[in-house]
């Protein structure tokens, strides 16, 4: 596993990728920074906890959006890499916590 640092709304994180899927994480990372910078910049929702929830909740929302058997496929391809992000997510804040 390779260990990559990538930035989302201003904050680093350092998280474990496989040579594979790095790109794909590269594209969440890029996907869910954007995301959540359009959320904070609106002014409507204010603090990391909430815009990581609006982003989320609106990320599934459009996958959810998806239709027909080609987007049944993207929908469950999809929901793997949210889940593998989350976990890298997850396992990288529960290691930063421990510094605090």
């Amino acid at each position: 596993m390779e260990q990559i640092d990538v930035k989302i709304l201003g904050r680093e994180y350092r998280l474990a990728v496989s040579g594979d899927t790095k790109d794909q994480l590269l594209e969440a990372v890029r996907i869910v920074d954007e995301k959540m910078t359009t959320i904070r910049d609106s002014g409507r929702v204010s603090g990391v906890d909430r815009i990581a929830v609006m982003a989320a909740l609106q990320l599934a929302h459009e996958m959810l959006g998806a239709s027909g058997a080609a987007g049944a496929a993207k929908q469950t391809a999809m929901l793997g890499r949210v889940r593998k992000l989350r976990e890298d997510v997850d396992a990288v804040l529960e290691r930063q916590d421990s510094l605090f």
